[in-house]
């Protein structure tokens, strides 16, 4: 039996208890059955129902939904995986397959400033590394900005371990004040951001970012919109780079936004570098 036809019978079974005794009383039991001992009689059968078929009812309503929970918690488990399996991917791996090859060159290095530039990549590529297993680890954590951080602390938070780790110069420009996002739009959004930002500082080659967040109130109706923005003045973008084989960060940035119903794009900016823009009807 489905979760909604369950639903329904519990529902029903009483009125139609009701309806089937009324029935009764009136067209067979009435010169035997007072008014007032039918009135008496009729909670006592309801009562009685709900001990007996109710009862098993509502225990295979609690079963189907402890069952539903599972499947959400498994199927929770297995997207985090394959999220964390597509950053390893197009992260991780790649930086050490790239550290290999820097450090065949280093064998082969002729010269003391050969050398010396070889090392200098393999620590800009460890480094590289570390920044992905930095992001790979918050990224596995229940909620993407500590509990004793405000949200615009966790965006400042946020642009100023890229700048740290990166030496890109980070702006926010944030105006869209908290009460006007969920907990969830905030989660949802701070972890786009996170992924753009480190898109950039993997690939864009970029000197400068900045994160710009502004809120447009409707005047006729309740849907205010939202719309976040990160620029960079890198290296550009093109669509063979954003979908080629093997890159995930843009298409979960897209997934993300498609599941809380946003618009996400990613173009090349007006004059130079890329620019990350996300959209949606705030609460």
């Amino acid at each position: 039996m489905s979760y909604k036809w369950l639903k329904w019978l519990i529902l029903w079974i009483p009125t139609v208890t009701i309806g089937v005794w009324e029935y009764l009383r009136h067209m067979l039991l009435l010169p035997f059955i007072s008014m007032d001992l039918g009135n008496l009689l009729a909670p006592v059968f309801v009562f009685l129902i709900s001990l007996t078929l109710l009862r098993s009812l509502f225990a295979k309503l609690e079963q189907m939904q402890e069952s539903l929970q599972r499947e959400r918690i498994v199927k929770a488990a297995f997207e985090e995986r394959e999220q964390l399996a597509r950053e390893l991917h197009d992260g991780i791996s790649q930086s050490l397959f790239m550290l290999s090859v820097k450090l065949d060159k280093l064998e082969r290095a002729q010269s003391d400033s050969d050398v010396q530039q070889t090392t200098e990549q393999i620590r800009l590529t460890v480094r590289h590394v570390y920044d992905d297993v930095r992001q790979s680890i918050a990224n596995l954590h229940d909620a993407p900005f500590p509990e004793d951080m405000s949200w615009m602390q966790s965006i400042h938070h946020l642009a100023a371990e890229i700048e740290q780790t990166s030496g890109i110069q980070t702006t926010v420009e944030w105006h869209v004040q908290e009460r006007l996002l969920s907990y969830k739009q905030k989660v949802e959004l701070l972890a786009i951001m996170r992924e753009a930002l480190m898109n950039v500082q993997k690939h864009a080659r970029a000197g400068r970012i900045v994160i710009r967040g502004d809120y447009e109130a409707a005047i006729h109706s309740d849907d205010s919109t939202f719309r976040c923005t990160i620029l960079d003045d890198g290296i550009g973008v093109s669509e063979q780079m954003l979908y080629e084989k093997g890159k995930y960060g843009v298409k979960m940035m897209q997934e993300r936004a498609a599941a809380m119903g946003w618009t996400l794009t990613v173009q090349a900016a007006q004059h130079q570098g890329t620019k990350v823009e996300i959209i949606g009807r705030s609460i």
